[in-house]
């Protein structure tokens, strides 16, 4: 799998493209400038100028935005410094997804992004966070009472990310999800960076978590299976990853997953029988194992690296 589209719709609202697109209510809009601009300025100089006229228009009363391309990605520079320049005319804004690019306009590990925490600073009022990235992708350790949602989409995320942002102080997440990718692409995040958020010691709001795009899918399985945290739960995604049928016999083995309302299984290597012995056993549960990529154990593959 990769991104072949642009999202559709963005915490809850329909994505409306500026300037092409009318709005006839609330829209998240999305703001976008795909195109290479050679030049010795940090942020494309044609995105610059895009998102001032897009604040000029909508800045005052925007809820939703979403940044598409920012130039071509594997040149320029994610415009985090512009958009935290900008927080004073987006005072309504409560939810950001920063790198809404398909495979075609950049690959998600050539994009060149930063420290994405640096929006959460300059936005002490986001409640949504979705950021997705590759080179350069970083984390730093922020405190913010407002943030309800983050989603950090990657080929491979470092563990010194992942450390940030379970160092982060956020005590009204409800939602928390991680593509943990490939250490082919970054990702060198380990089971054992993970314990503090598995042993329940953070995040005591956390209700929903996805630890997706997991190489390390059936360790991680295998820990979830005993791992305090997932009785507060009420939706579990190891979607995404290399799950086998040895991580999904060791998960049912765990403690009880009946209270979940969704488990998220999707694009595995389990068997016909192992996924189907998982959906019996949780009949209360939506349990999503579609997808299903084989049993070779010589070719498996997270669903985004590259």
């Amino acid at each position: 799998m990769t991104f072949h589209h642009h999202d559709e719709t963005f915490a809850g609202l329909p994505v409306t493209e500026f300037p092409a697109g009318a709005a006839t209510g609330p829209v998240a809009w999305r703001v976008s400038y795909d195109e290479e601009d050679r030049s010795d300025e940090p942020v494309s100089p044609g995105f610059r100028a895009k998102f001032e006229t897009f604040l000029t228009a909508h800045g005052a009363t925007t809820e939703s935005l979403v940044i598409g391309p920012w130039g071509y990605a594997a040149f320029d520079r994610a415009p985090l410094g512009q958009l935290g320049e900008a927080a004073p005319r987006l005072p309504a804004l409560r939810s950001l997804f920063l790198g809404d690019i398909t495979f075609d306009e950049c690959e998600i590990s050539w994009m060149k992004v930063g420290d994405v925490s640096s929006l959460i600073t300059a936005f002490p009022l986001l409640e949504t966070l979705q950021v997705r990235g590759g080179e350069d992708f970083a984390f730093s350790p922020v405190t913010s009472g407002s943030l309800r949602r983050l989603v950090v989409q990657s080929g491979g995320l470092p563990r010194a990310f992942t450390a940030a942002v379970l160092g982060s102080a956020f005590p009204g997440l409800t939602e928390l999800e991680l593509w943990l990718g490939t250490p082919d692409y970054g990702g060198d995040t380990t089971l054992a960076d993970l314990r503090p958020l598995l042993d329940g010691t953070l995040f005591p709001g956390l209700r929903r978590l996805g630890l997706r795009n997991a190489e390390i899918a059936d360790e991680l399985a295998a820990a979830i299976a005993h791992a305090p945290i997932v009785a507060r739960l009420e939706s579990l995604d190891l979607s995404m990853g290399v799950l086998s049928d040895r991580g999904a016999t060791a998960l049912l083995a765990g403690q009880p997953l009946t209270h979940l309302r969704e488990l998220c299984l999707a694009h595995h290597y389990m068997s016909e029988e192992t996924a189907a012995a998982v959906v019996a056993a949780l009949p209360e549960t939506r349990v999503d194992v579609s997808d299903p990529q084989g049993d070779d154990e010589d070719d498996r593959y997270v669903a985004v690296s590259e």
